[in-house]
């Protein structure tokens, strides 16, 4: 049986006085990737925000590879192995695609070596090509793999990717999943979030439904494929 990697046991989160998630449990095991899928404003970029302590835990434990990270501050957590891939990627713009990833290394500053870098741009070779080009000149497609290889940088155990699809064209978003494969197959733990059920759940092992900041469904993605629940509210079936 593969090592439990994160749990999540009654986590509550929000902004200020306004609750967004209620009492979540889930879970993550060692090499598996698992989704948290529901539709804008469920609550799914909170939930990693929480993860992250970038939105800090009102109640519950987040139990990172046997310790309870919920009140570690977020670069602890991201020392501990968390890579922590945000919506919309929040690159550096004005610097360029090399400066960007050396920022990713941020945690293996001191033992940084080039095969990180050759790593990521074996699975990214666009980055390479672009190494000098300012982030912000890239295309969609190439912003996302920068925020990827970013993230892949900081050698983590855990990653964790919020809606990677968003924006991108369905040729981009083949593109990206592609690599992403490569990434499972490596076997990187990974949670991800998304908007985009289908690919989602054609790509995970297992999924959690989020709706209005609870988690209401829970399954293998084969079976969520199947459920009337998701044909209906999230496939337009």
């Amino acid at each position: 049986m593969l090592n439990q990697v994160l749990k999540v046991k009654g986590v509550s989160s929000g902004y200020g006085k306004v609750t967004i998630l209620r009492d979540i449990c889930f879970q993550v095991a060692e090499k598996e990737v698992v989704a948290i899928i529901g539709s804008n404003g469920a609550g799914k970029t909170t939930l990693l925000k929480t993860i992250s302590n970038l939105v800090p835990a009102t109640d519950g434990d987040i139990v990172f590879q046997g310790k309870d990270i919920v009140k570690y501050h977020p670069h602890i957590i991201s020392q501990l192995g968390i890579a922590h891939v945000q919506e919309g990627g929040k690159l550096f713009v004005n610097m360029s695609v090399y400066e960007n990833l050396l920022m990713g290394t941020y945690n293996n500053r001191k033992h940084f070596q080039k095969e990180i870098l050759d790593e990521i741009y074996q699975i990214f070779p666009v980055l390479k090509k672009r190494e000098n080009q300012l982030a912000g000149t890239l295309s969609g497609g190439e912003k996302q793999m920068l925020a990827i290889g970013r993230g892949l940088a900081s050698r983590p155990t855990f990653l964790m990717l919020d809606e990677p699809s968003l924006g991108l064209a369905p040729k981009l978003v083949d593109e990206i999943y592609y690599k992403l494969s490569i990434l499972k197959e490596k076997g990187l733990t990974i949670l991800l979030i998304e908007q985009n059920i289908n690919y989602a759940l054609q790509f995970v092992e297992r999924a959690y439904v989020l709706e209005n900041g609870k988690i209401v469904m829970e399954g293998k993605s084969s079976e969520l494929l199947k459920s009337e629940h998701i044909k209906r509210h999230y496939l337009g079936l």
